[in-house]
């Protein structure tokens, strides 16, 4: 019985670093590159607060959230958007391809979400940045991508980047 349950546990962990390798690879393969001097493209919230990501990421770790009213994916991943922002994270979040201002905002207080949002009702930011997936995430340090991530991440995964990132 013991020596089963060994195998069970060794096998599981195996299987987790197994998964955790082809995460990582995938990511690797399908991560954006941010464009050259992107710290310093001047960006307009939907309030009308003009921001950089330079100034947004000089004090902790900002996660910059790609994501689309459209996006399957992006439902299940707004909400742990919204609880880090709730929390006190540095989000800032950019909507690919969402709308007129109107239309986002709406859709916004529709749900209950308050973070912030940079609208890219033609997707031109998004393509600077090489936004091929929705939802992307960006940790940004100090003006410095610290990591990329595409498709669906957990909550814990987000948080796991933005603690990385301040001993990185």
């Amino acid at each position: 019985m013991k020596s089963r349950l060994l195998r069970w546990l060794r096998e599981g962990i195996i299987l987790m670093v197994l998964l955790a390798v082809v995460m990582l690879a995938v990511d690797w393969w399908r991560a954006p590159i941010a464009p050259p001097s992107f710290e310093d493209i001047p960006l307009q919230t939907l309030e009308g607060q003009r921001v950089t990501l330079k100034a947004l990421s000089a004090d902790k770790p900002l996660l910059v959230y790609f994501w689309a009213s459209w996006c399957a994916v992006c439902r299940f991943t707004t909400p742990d958007i919204a609880k880090l922002y709730d929390e006190g994270n540095n989000v800032m979040t950019v909507a690919l391809r969402s709308g007129q201002d109107d239309e986002v905002m709406g859709g916004l207080q529709h749900k209950g979400y308050r973070f912030p949002v940079v609208n890219d009702p033609l997707g031109s930011i998004s393509q600077r940045f090489q936004i091929n997936v929705t939802p992307t995430l960006f940790i940004i340090y100090q003006g410095r991508v610290i990591s990329t991530t595409s498709g669906w991440t957990s909550y814990w995964g987000i948080k796991l980047r933005l603690w990385w990132a301040t001993i990185a």
